[in-house]
């Protein structure tokens, strides 16, 4: 039997708390990435194992997190890093930014996105 990686059913519910409950920087950012506005789809709250990231790209294979204040404590900066790790050995590219980039300029965020897209696309 085969073991599914993504989209467990395991973490429906938190995935869905966690759609419910997107902060502001996460809502700005869906806003951009939503309804293909980039060229490819992005979900959003989608699950890797038992992790969950903010925004994926099954196409290309490319997660987007959003990290708010509470990622700034050396236990969270550990367990981002873990978690990370484990989501790469998916050959999943991670790329972070933080609420005040995302508050700071939408649109600087959104071009380091289009260029990993592009980038991602052509390697594939």
């Amino acid at each position: 039997m085969k073991i599914r990686v993504f989209t467990k059913k395991s973490e429906q519910l938190k995935r869905s708390l966690l759609r419910n409950k997107m902060t502001e920087a996460e809502k700005l950012l869906w806003l951009e990435l939503k309804n293909r506005n980039l060229g490819v789809r992005f979900l959003r709250q989608y699950s890797i194992e038992k992790f969950v990231v903010d925004f994926y790209c099954p196409e290309i294979k490319l997660a987007v997190e959003v990290d708010g204040v509470t990622h700034n404590s050396p236990e969270e900066i550990e367990y981002d890093a873990y978690r990370q790790e484990e989501i790469e050995k998916y050959k999943i590219t991670f790329v972070r930014f933080t609420n005040q980039q995302v508050y700071g300029s939408i649109k600087t965020v959104v071009d380091e996105i289009k260029a990993r897209i592009n980038i991602l696309k052509k390697s594939n």
